[in-house]
């Protein structure tokens, strides 16, 4: 049962990235993917991005916490170049600029929350 509320949740995250114009073809992706999940399962994971959540993700795909940061960086800037006003509507907010990525993990893991809770 645990395995398939997991498979649900990260189609959903793999969906909802898609949506924002994020495609399957770079670590970026995954790592992103993975960082969203982290944060659903565990939001407190958001008031420790460098310190637990960036090493969590990097330990899972055997980089280190910069290059982790770097990619989720530049998945949000091109999610904010193709879809600034979906993801503005995701956030359920006006969005002035690109969010930061602790911002950006933060608008998809509570979109995300209150759907896999159910």
């Amino acid at each position: 049962m645990m395995l398939l509320e997991n498979e649900n949740l990260t189609v959903e995250i793999y969906s909802l990235l898609y949506q924002l114009g994020a495609s399957a073809t770079s670590t970026s992706f995954f790592q992103t993917a993975y960082a969203v999940r982290l944060a659903v399962e565990q939001p407190q994971a958001l008031l420790m991005v460098t310190k637990w959540l960036y090493p969590e993700v990097a330990r899972q795909y055997r980089t280190n916490w910069k290059a982790v940061e770097r990619n989720i960086r530049r998945l949000v800037a091109a999610v904010w170049d193709k879809h600034p006003d979906l993801l503005c509507e995701i956030a359920r907010r006006r969005l002035l600029h690109a969010p930061t990525v602790t911002q950006f993990l933060s608008i998809l893991a509570a979109h995300i929350a209150p759907t896999s809770a159910a």
